[in-house]
């Protein structure tokens, strides 16, 4: 049964990597290397820092390095946010009695500016700050504050995480909010991998403070009915493309599970517009997909896949993506086909391309 539980800080509690993407930029432009895109700096960034630096950077010194991306972070760090469902599950532990603990590389004067803001540090027993190499204070934090590490779980959102829980002996769980891909997190091997604390919380109550069910038979989740659609704008000259770190990082359509009672195009008008903010007309039903167990997908799980297309009739529509998707584009058809799809995104578009061909 879980009872303390580590965070790491940085893509697990707050969202700071936009803001460490513009300081690290600062660091190579100042070293005279190319700045890095969102995609090159996730495959790229690795902790402890010193890996990702002696990669790009071997020819500058260390001091130097942290004086120039401190004095960009400066500048740019009210920006960091709390990330969805943080507080939620930070108010969850405190209900629950867990004992808190907080193990980041994150620098302790920029940890209490960013509490400031949103008072973390409440729902926080200790906070271990500016540590480089997480493995060497894994122990030391068991040791200190007598955890019993069958009782003790590490959330974090890189690699690192996982390998210094398995370090200390302890639980690990993976949250797909922060630096590291689905790629990366699955090869690092947690006990479990989560799309953000809000389904850690629900986990954790239904298999009673385990991250496991104790009967496996329990733990197997029957089909669920699903909606998406390929949303074409006012005109029908280009469809919207949204990427999320649920499928890999590759492109897909937005959408989502039906709730009980609710009938399949309501929930298609519902899913759409809390994932995209938009409205949709001339909702049009293209095929039905078995997915199970898909190796694309963060976890094990078996849809039925109910696909659509539909079209945004707003002139200048306006896409605000929620907390699921990292970006969006309007492409024509033919590009989209283009994209790194998911597989099923892949088999609808091209459904859609044979349809409009005859």
């Amino acid at each position: 049964m879980i009872r303390n539980i580590i965070f790491d800080w940085s893509g697990t509690l707050v969202d700071d990597l936009p803001a460490v993407l513009k300081a690290s930029n600062f660091v190579l432009q100042q070293s005279g290397k190319s700045e890095m895109s969102l995609a090159e700096f996730r495959a790229e960034f690795a902790l402890p820092f010193k890996k990702f630096y002696d990669r790009h950077t071997p020819h500058i010194p260390m001091p130097q390095l942290e004086e120039w991306f401190h004095a960009s972070f400066k500048g740019v760090q009210d920006s960091v946010c709390e990330l969805p469902h943080a507080r939620e599950f930070l108010e969850f532990c405190r209900a629950k009695q867990f004992r808190t603990f907080l193990l980041s590389t994150v620098h302790g004067d920029y940890f209490k500016l960013q509490c400031r803001g949103n008072g973390f540090d409440g729902f926080i027993d200790k906070p271990y700050t500016d540590v480089w190499d997480k493995r060497e204070k894994i122990h030391e934090i068991l040791a200190e504050n007598r955890l019993n590490p069958d009782e003790t779980l590490f959330i974090g959102d890189m690699e690192h995480d996982i390998a210094t829980a398995r370090h200390g002996g302890i639980h690990s769980c993976a949250v797909l909010t922060g630096y590291n891909t689905l790629d990366q997190l699955r090869a690092a091997e947690p006990d479990l991998i989560v799309e953000h604390l809000g389904e850690l919380k629900r986990v954790l109550l239904k298999n009673h403070f385990l991250l496991r069910s104790a009967d496996p038979e329990s733990a197997v989740e029957p089909p669920l009915a699903t909606v998406g659609a390929l949303i074409f704008n006012a005109r029908k000259t280009a469809v919207l493309m949204i990427r999320t770190h649920k499928w890999s990082g590759k492109w897909g359509i937005p959408g989502g599970k039906i709730k009980r009672g609710e009938k399949a195009v309501a929930a298609l008008r519902r899913e759409l517009k809390e994932e995209t903010g938009l409205n949709i007309a001339d909702i049009e039903f293209v095929l039905v997909q078995d997915c199970i167990s898909s190796k694309e997908f963060y976890r094990d799980a078996h849809f039925v896949l109910l696909n659509y297309t539909c079209r945004c009739p707003a002139k200048n529509p306006r896409v605000v993506l929620n907390e699921e998707a990292r970006e969006f584009r309007w492409l024509p058809l033919a590009q989209a086909q283009r994209l790194q799809l998911n597989r099923p995104t892949k088999i609808l578009l091209d459904a859609v391309a044979r349809k409009k061909r005859r």
